[in-house]
């Protein structure tokens, strides 16, 4: 059977994602709400669907990359769309939800004969473009056999249990981010307000155990300054709520996502940056400690 895959939202992440699915040979549906954003799509070789439901009548695998389990909601149900899906096709929703909304939309779908992983992905609209995601996958074994090649244009893909656990280990994921972009925050001011060379410093911990890929791309856009986003500060929130929200569910307590969470909110409505990239974190701390936008060099 030929894999015909819809892929549904096309923004930051979805549009890199689609464009290496053309690329390595798929056909290609895709849809958005703002259609200006998938329309650069059609002279690449994909079609340009009107509506979600149009987007899905005669696909084997639908992808969606929307912005948060609402919308995927929405998009899923709410617009009739799971009804046109053709019996035996996947969803394979590379979102970030949280893991009892992928649980209630796997089981919707399995009554109308679709299959579902939730496939959360990590690595930004750098990884995207490069192919090298991190994909998370939960559902079942076999479902995630089938559709095995639809990931490997676009990175690596791991099942890390039953349907929700993909959200679950993506969920985590973002708390490693989110402190992790506040460590090393606090250790570029220090190190800037102590005199140090901050690239210097990064390259003195490359390959040490305080070694990331945010120390040495985050911290660098500290440094300079850039905060074009890549991620959203705003996404960011979103995820640790849905982290902390699963945390009260598991009735445990996780301080440290707690803290930085109010940080990247204080970044969002106090100092106007939710739309910059996550590390503009940096900048909240800056403003916390009444100094410049601008680190020494």
């Amino acid at each position: 059977m030929t894999t015909s895959i819809a892929l549904l939202g096309t923004g930051l992440m979805g549009l890199p994602m689609a464009r290496r699915l053309l690329a390595a040979g798929f056909e290609l549906t895709v849809w958005n709400r703002d259609p200006s954003k998938s329309a650069p799509l059609e002279a690449e070789g994909a079609r340009i669907a009107l509506d979600p439901k149009d987007a899905v009548r005669d696909a084997t695998h639908i992808i969606t990359m929307l912005t948060d389990g609402a919308v995927v909601n929405h998009v899923l149900f709410e617009s009739g769309m799971a009804g046109s899906i053709p019996g035996g096709a996947t969803v394979v929703d590379m979102s970030s939800i949280r893991p009892s909304q992928a649980r209630d939309h796997a089981a919707r779908l399995a009554e109308l004969g679709v299959s579902h992983l939730d496939a959360p992905v990590s690595g930004g609209t750098k990884g995207a473009e490069a192919g090298t995601l991190a994909i998370m996958a939960g559902g079942e074994q076999q479902v995630f056999d089938a559709v095995a090649h639809l990931f490997k244009p676009m990175g690596r893909a791991v099942r890390v249990g039953p349907s929700g656990a993909g959200q679950l280990a993506k969920l985590a994921n973002q708390a490693i981010v989110g402190i992790t972009i506040g460590a090393v925050a606090e250790a570029t001011l220090l190190v800037s307000q102590g005199g140090g060379d901050l690239e210097a410093f990064r390259t003195a911990l490359a390959g040490g155990f305080a070694d990331s890929t945010i120390l040495q791309l985050h911290g660098a856009r500290m440094q300079s300054g850039d905060f074009e986003p890549g991620g959203r500060a705003l996404v960011q929130i979103k995820d640790l709520d849905n982290v902390l929200m699963e945390a009260r569910a598991l009735g445990i307590r996780l301080p440290m996502v707690q803290a930085v969470r109010d940080r990247f909110v204080r970044l969002a409505e106090n100092l106007g940056g939710g739309d910059l990239d996550h590390s503009a974190l940096f900048l909240e701390l800056l403003d916390l400690n009444n100094l410049s936008t601008t680190p020494r060099d």
